[in-house]
């Protein structure tokens, strides 16, 4: 089995794919950044593929964290319930913490779709009008906002309750102090939603 820890493999064999995947991107390896093959690429796309990647960072990147989470105080749940089963029914709550971070990816998802309207291109038939542009930008910014934010709320929430679970074994009274610790984690996804929300309320197709 290859050793993982060895400077060829998480250093150069990285460094030499990116580099190849650079020059296929970039087109011409004769300029370190052909600027402008990477504008006409750039303002080629269409607001639909911004738009559609927005709305796909919203609920993918918070279902990761709210896996990620259940991953971590789960996995420490169930094993110090083996010794204290008494934690196991109050401390399902930090699951359910983790839970709510992918409700509100998937919340923000379904606004975000909804402000999706069908636009055609101009006379050329590739380019979109500013307006549409600024609607794909908009919705794409408004996803990653709630996305990695609540990214790192479930990975907060979980890494907590599964502290929660584990202090809560050793000793009971320590169980609502940290739970306060974990409800001020929780809510640091809700700012994320926030931010999303203001930033797509303004998403405008048309002049």
């Amino acid at each position: 089995m290859a050793d993982l820890t060895h400077p060829v493999v998480w250093f150069y064999i990285p460094c030499a794919i990116t580099w190849i995947c650079f020059l296929i991107s970039v087109g011409s390896p004769d300029r370190f950044i052909d600027y402008d093959w990477l504008w006409l690429l750039f303002r080629n796309m269409s607001p639909y593929f911004w738009s559609a990647l927005g709305v796909a960072l919203a609920v993918g990147m918070s279902i990761l964290g709210a896996a990620w989470g259940i991953f971590i105080t789960g996995s420490s749940l169930v094993g110090a319930a083996i010794r204290v089963p008494r934690i196991t029914s109050k401390n399902l709550i930090s699951v359910i913490f983790c839970e709510a971070v992918a409700i509100y990816g998937v919340i923000v998802a379904i606004i975000l779709q909804t402000k999706i309207e069908l636009v055609s291109p101009g006379k050329n038939g590739v380019t979109y009008d500013k307006w549409a542009m600024a609607s794909g930008y908009s919705i794409f910014g408004s996803g990653v906002t709630c996305g990695f934010a609540n990214l790192v709320c479930g990975m907060c929430v979980g890494i907590v309750g599964s502290s929660c679970a584990l202090s809560d074994a050793q000793n009971s009274s320590l169980f609502v102090k940290i739970l306060v610790v974990e409800i001020f984690g929780s809510a640091l996804g809700l700012f994320g939603v926030i931010i999303g929300i203001i930033m797509s309320g303004g998403v405008k197709w048309t002049a």
